[in-house]
């Protein structure tokens, strides 16, 4: 195969895998916007019950595979800054999936991040294949990395300040640690690898060693994971924006402390590996200011206020004096029915009222189903 038809397969892996990494990070940050914020096991328990879960992990895994099949193909220097295009692809797929659009601001904060993460993956690393560690300084490494990692995991939001803020501020750090979890474990599966090929400096481990190495490669693998997860809590760009800055910076520090590396073109390279690192944070802040918000919760509707006083409508059932009904008496009385003049009038009351009542006629024009009943005589 020559070098033409490698570096576009190359290329092709490159764009997979940035593809399923963005994929993945959006399952992942759907289920942090969906799922109830919790801790400790509950939360680990309905991750491993969830179906969108176990989706976020294979596509995280189908993206590492088409990496490290990447690689294979194509130079180092070529391969890691296409994976930089993660974060690109991954913001219009979430907003496509909120319903909304990619902003300005996060289209400005996402090409400030992926230029500062291609200048750092531009001159980081060796320019030859360097050693892997040895076993006791994984030993070293593997228990820094714990001690920081639980460090920045541990922030929590304080009391009513812990809203989106809050919960920004708590992702970004989680979102830090998750990214050199990764970083640490992509250095011991260096020494792994070199463990199993008998090139491990200072000669071949044993099987406990070897069996050591794999765990502690599956415990950093799977944290960062899980700090990932924990980190969409507070949205998607910046969080993974972060991820994919300390995964790298992780290596270039265990590279440089650990394996006698340095970075490309000597005392330019720390520069422009210093200007970098400020125009990724600049991406940063931008992706940070302009993330999505909560869409404000609408109030309960409000009951209105029985009207009260003279303009008080009253109810129809209500009695008194001004009620009209046809067998009541009163003042006022008024009879829908009427059967005469006279009953339109006051009713009637004093010595003889009853023989005045008596005398009265029914109208001769309406129908007697419709004349109303003369009242009875009452015994006087």
């Amino acid at each position: 195969m020559n070098a033409a038809v490698g570096t576009v397969i190359a290329v092709l892996l490159s764009l997979v895998s940035a593809a399923g990494y963005a994929l993945a990070a959006v399952a992942q940050s759907r289920l942090a916007a969906s799922s109830p914020v919790r801790d400790g096991g509950g939360a680990l328990r309905a991750l491993l019950t969830h179906g969108q879960w176990w989706s976020a992990v294979g596509l995280n895994a189908a993206g590492a595979l088409a990496h490290v099949a990447a690689l294979h193909y194509g130079p180092l220097t070529l391969v890691q800054p296409l994976g930089a295009l993660t974060l690109v692809a991954a913001l219009p797929l979430g907003a496509y999936h909120a319903r909304r659009r990619v902003t300005r601001t996060e289209w400005r904060g996402a090409l400030w991040t992926l230029g500062g993460l291609v200048g750092l993956v531009a001159v980081t690393g060796p320019a030859a294949p360097g050693e892997a560690l040895s076993l006791r300084e994984s030993l070293v490494v593997a228990a820094a990395t714990a001690l920081l990692v639980a460090t920045l995991a541990s922030g929590r939001p304080h009391g009513h300040e812990g809203g989106a803020g809050g919960r920004g501020r708590n992702g970004l750090g989680h979102a830090t640690a998750s990214g050199i979890a990764s970083g640490v474990a992509s250095a011991l599966t260096q020494t792994l690898t070199a463990a199993l090929a008998r090139e491990l400096p200072g000669g071949a481990p044993a099987w406990w060693q070897t069996a050591l190495l794999a765990l502690l490669i599956s415990g950093f693998a799977t944290g960062g994971l899980l700090l990932s997860q924990a980190a969409y809590r507070g949205g998607l760009a910046a969080p993974l924006a972060v991820v994919n800055l300390s995964n790298p910076a992780a290596a270039a520090v265990i590279g440089v402390a650990l394996l006698g590396e340095t970075f490309r073109a000597g005392a330019w390279g720390w520069l422009v590996a210093a200007a970098a690192s400020l125009v990724a944070a600049r991406g940063v802040v931008l992706l940070t200011k302009d993330g999505p918000t909560a869409e404000p919760t609408p109030a309960a509707p409000t009951a209105e206020p029985t009207p009260t006083g003279p303009t008080a409508r009253s109810a129809p059932a209500v009695s008194g004096p001004t009620l009209t009904t046809p067998t009541t008496t009163g003042p006022a009385l008024t009879t829908p029915a009427a059967t005469g003049p006279a009953l339109t009038t006051p009713a009637a009351t004093g010595p003889g009222a009853v023989d005045r009542i008596l005398s009265r006629q029914t109208t001769p024009d309406l129908p007697p189903s419709q004349a109303e009943p003369l009242p009875a005589p009452v015994a006087g």
